[in-house]
Formats: C-alpha cells, structure tokens, sequence
C-alpha cells in the first residue's frame, strides 16, 4: 500500500496543475478464484392461505348477466367481511363477460352455433390469515354463492426470518467448501472476494382459477391440510485462495 501511495504521490508531481488528470488504476486478482454456488432452505408452518373464489351467472342478455352477478358477488364479499376477513385481503382478480353458444346438433343435423346467452364472472382473491379456519371459510364462500374455487396456497406474511437463518447457513456452508478446497490444493486459506444473493421469501404464485363447482351441502367441513412452506437463499460466491 505504501509503494502504491507513493507511486500516486510521483505521478501527481509530474503532472502540471494546470492539466491534471484523474486515473483509475484496477489491479486484477492473481490469486486463483474458487466460484460457489449454495443454496439453503429453511422451513415453518404457513401463516397465510390464498384462495381463488368468485360468481359465474348466465342470462339472456348482457346487462341481465352482469346485475344478477353483482349482486350475487356483494352477497359473497358481504359473507367474507362477516367471517371476520378485513377489506385488504380481498381483491378482485378478474372481471368477464362472454356470449354463450350451443354447439350441439339438433336432430343430428348440423346447424351451426346456437346463441344461448351470456355468462358474466367475478373472481376474487382472497387471503386468509386464520389457518386452522380455512377449511370453514371455503365452505362459507360456498353457501355465500361462490360458484368456483381454487387454491388454498400457502405461504409466510413475513419471511425475513427465514431468510436470516437460511442465509447465515448458505454463508457457512460455501465458507466450510472453499476452506476445502483451499487446503486440498495446498492453499493456506480461503479469502472472500465476492457475493451476490438470490432468494425464495416463502410467496409462491396466486392460483389459477379454475371452473370446479361445488354444492353447499357436500361437507360438513372441508378438510385442509397446511403442512410447511420453505424460504430459501442462493449465494453466488468467489474466494480467493491465498499462498
């Protein structure tokens, strides 16, 4: 360090005041580079449950479609609100109104698509924070109106946690391989030259909604099953090994 300052300080006597220039001097590596990649995972019981619910109706006319399901979808969104799920964690995913067609034969001759209305949906998505409930909550949705469902997806609110402790061992690990490494090649020890993180925080994709239909009486309770939801760190990693 003190020849590289020195070296600095007679360049800069060298150059006149008037003309002096800055320069940006790298000194490449000479070590050899050990390059890792770690990946950790680190898993605990979900605390959140999303669902996919919303209202499909069919009437003659458009308008007709779309006010009997508005008024079948506040009956839903009123039901949730009662089951004590706060505005927040419920969202409107998706909106459709498409006309309906019958392309069956009649008489067993060809005739052509047959109009027979228009179908209007309003899906929602919504989270569900009481995870020993969902099961029961499904079953609400159902005898609100709900004409589909789709989910539950589990997750974590908050995975910092996760991430710290699955980072802290993702760090440890490539320590514990490039110490290896450096002592299988005759290396003293393993020095840190570079990190870069990618990272899985436990909130996996909202589910696809699906045209499964139910019945209000078809369980008592719909039976769920929570199971662990994992949060996971990758760590890309350069050590130099040292003589």
């Amino acid at each position: 360090m003190k020849s590289a300052l020195a070296l600095m300080a007679l360049g800069a006597a060298a150059i006149p005041a008037a003309g002096f220039a800055q320069t940006s001097v790298t000194i490449a590596e000479t070590a050899p580079v050990v390059t890792l990649n770690v990946t950790e995972s680190v898993e605990a019981a979900p605390d959140i449950a999303t669902v996919g619910t919303g209202v499909q109706t069919r009437a003659p006319t458009a308008q007709a479609a779309m006010q009997q399901n508005a008024a079948q979808t506040e009956k839903l969104i009123a039901a949730l609100a009662k089951a004590g799920i706060a505005k927040k964690d419920i969202q409107t995913s998706g909106i459709n109104l498409s006309a309906q067609y019958d392309y069956n034969n009649q008489d067993g001759q060809p005739q052509g698509p047959r109009f027979i209305g228009y179908e209007a949906s309003n899906q929602l998505t919504v989270k569900l924070r009481d995870i020993k409930r969902v099961g029961t909550s499904l079953d609400a949705m159902v005898a609100a109106g709900a004409t589909n469902i789709s989910g539950p997806t589990f997750s974590i609110d908050d995975p910092s946690p996760m991430l710290v402790q699955a980072r802290g061992a993702a760090l440890k690990s490539a320590k514990a391989q490039a110490d290896y490494y450096a002592q299988a090649a005759g290396y003293r020890s393993a020095r840190l030259v570079s990190i870069s993180e990618s990272n899985n925080g436990g909130q996996p994709p909202l589910p696809m909604m699906q045209s499964a239909r139910f019945k209000a009486d078809a369980a008592p309770v719909t039976p769920v099953e929570p199971g662990q939801v994992s949060a996971s760190v990758t760590l890309t990693v350069q050590y130099a090994l040292d003589k």
